[in-house]
């Protein structure tokens, strides 16, 4: 089995050797970059399984990275590395396509965790589908390609929208915990994974709305109930 390719970008050099070597240490394959300006250039020829990426960074932030990532793969699992506390940069992430959030300082063991938590959800999500395509409304959600289409267009949907989507959908007309979709799509039901619903929420909705008949409620305390018309 080839080992796990990591594409990690951070600009503090002690800290990315440690990290780096670290991995290294416990079979991981490590491609490092510390110029955000130049990370998309050594993403492209890196192979990557998983992107770890710092925030702050010179040239070019973690944020527009990982927004550049996603037009080009949108399943590679990405994390991000931060010693940001502000509420409003944990959604900014999740919204341009973030996966998990660690804030510095951290443990290697913790990220070693969190990665192979995001690649075994990556994994395991496609074998829990059991068609290919579904109507919705006016709408065609492909599951396998992740795409919702209508008579006029298609929209690629990134992994987590199509999982949520899905659970949804498999819910329809009934009231789904919102404790359990954080545990089935994050693992936990932390606060900042939470937040990241949110963000997920707003945005399929926003998918679906030139369909009138459906609707994404929320039950306050509770959680959701997907109505298909």
């Amino acid at each position: 089995m080839e080992p796990i390719r990591i594409f990690y970008v951070e600009d503090e050099v002690f800290l990315g050797k440690i990290v780096k070597e670290s991995l290294e240490s416990r079979g991981f394959e490590v491609v490092m970059e510390a110029d955000g300006g130049r990370a998309m250039e050594v993403f492209a020829g890196s192979r990557a399984d998983i992107c770890v990426l710092d925030i702050m960074l010179p040239n070019k932030d973690g944020f527009a990275i990982a927004d550049e990532i996603r037009q080009l793969n949108e399943d590679i699992p990405i994390i991000f590395l931060t010693a940001k506390t502000q509420t409003e940069d944990v959604i900014k992430g999740f919204s341009v396509g973030g996966n998990d959030y660690i804030r510095k300082p951290f443990s290697v063991e913790e990220l070693i965790v969190r990665i192979q938590h995001a690649l075994r959800r990556r994994v395991d999500a496609p074998a829990q589908t059991s068609s290919d395509s579904v109507a919705i409304g006016k709408f065609h959600f492909h599951l396998n390609r992740q795409v919702l289409s209508n008579n006029t267009a298609e929209r690629k949907l990134s992994y987590r929208e199509s999982e949520l989507l899905r659970l949804l959908y498999e819910h329809r007309d009934r009231v789904i915990d919102r404790r359990d979709v954080l545990n089935l799509l994050w693992g936990n039901d932390s606060f900042f994974n939470s937040r990241n619903l949110d963000v997920y929420i707003t945005k399929l909705r926003s998918y679906l709305r030139e369909d009138p008949s459906l609707e994404i409620i929320t039950i306050k305390g509770i959680g959701y109930r997907f109505v298909t018309g």
